[in-house]
């Protein structure tokens, strides 16, 4: 069931809401549109710290030649065991590579094993994204592959893909 709009007024700075309107027009968007996207990712970041379920991924880009930081790269992985539900790792320039990880577990351990690989000495640059409390624990199993051979409440342009096992990419 869609949640209905509710219309309400907010008291802001002349200065800010001009540039509110530029961010809006420069997004293609509406003024509400972009408080609801605002508001939506301030609300998912501040669910980080309590621990709901979540996705993430987890971008960096190290240098493969610092001792021990591939091992030490895997063995955080593993912690999260299937909770690493794929990586992409890319070789940049002799000595770096790009890595990018997808997660799902609790958010809170998400933030904090992210936060581990990021401080490791070698990690040149990254970040976490974190999208948290997108559905209630057991709303869907681990299992559940986006095949498009069940029914959905929206239309696809596509045509149905046969149901396939989802496959982890090796890192």
């Amino acid at each position: 069931m869609k949640d209905p709009l509710v219309r309400f007024g907010v008291a802001i700075e002349g200065s800010l809401l001009r540039d509110v309107d530029a961010l809006a027009e420069a997004r293609g968007c509406t003024r509400s549109e972009l408080f609801r996207d605002l508001s939506r990712a301030e609300v998912g970041r501040s669910k980080v710290k309590k621990g709901v379920p979540a996705v993430g991924t987890l971008t960096l880009v190290y240098d493969h030649h610092v001792r021990d930081l591939s091992d030490r790269l895997t063995e955080l992985q593993h912690e999260l065991g299937e909770g690493v539900r794929a990586t992409l790792h890319v070789h940049l320039t002799h000595d770096l590579c790009l890595e990018v990880i997808v997660m799902r577990d609790r958010s809170d351990r998400l933030q904090s094993v992210a936060d581990r690989i990021l401080a490791m000495r070698g990690v040149k640059h990254g970040g976490v994204e974190i999208i948290a409390g997108l559905e209630p624990d057991g709303a869907r199993g681990d299992d559940h592959v986006h095949g498009h051979d069940h029914a959905h409440p929206h239309a696809h342009e596509h045509a149905p893909a046969p149901r396939r096992r989802a496959r982890r990419a090796r890192a």
